[in-house]
């Protein structure tokens, strides 16, 4: 499956890098609960995540990856927790910032979509 950035020019991902705020997270650290509201979506850029629901396993995401947008999408509550497998470092985006980008901009809101529904066929 394509990661979330490879749908983007470098210029592009500079801009979605600048919308964002850097932030670097510990090993073991879940920034994304099951059954929380969504209000906040991080882009991997280095690291790697496990994706769990009911404790098990479910993916992995590393470099380029996209986790929490769904929900945000969705406007529905998260159904599964990240942690984080090694040190992460993200570009954290808020709910309002995701969706901003997505009115804004057709070509992240067709990535998202994209992302999203490979992800429902993978599940």
């Amino acid at each position: 499956m394509a990661t979330f950035f490879e749908h983007f020019s470098p210029q592009e991902i500079a801009r979605i890098s600048a919308t964002g705020r850097r932030v670097k997270l510990p090993e073991g650290w879940s920034p994304i609960w099951a059954d929380t509201p969504a209000d906040k979506a991080y882009i991997i850029l280095s690291g790697t995540a496990s994706v769990r629901r009911d404790g098990a396993e479910i993916a992995q995401l590393g470099p380029g990856d996209i986790v929490g947008e769904a929900a945000i999408v969705g406007q529905k509550l998260r159904n599964a927790t990240i942690v984080a497998l090694t040190p992460l470092d993200t570009i954290h985006l808020t709910d309002e910032t995701l969706r901003e980008l997505d009115a804004e901009w057709p070509a992240f809101h067709d990535a998202l979509v994209e992302v999203a529904q490979a992800r429902l066929r993978d599940a």
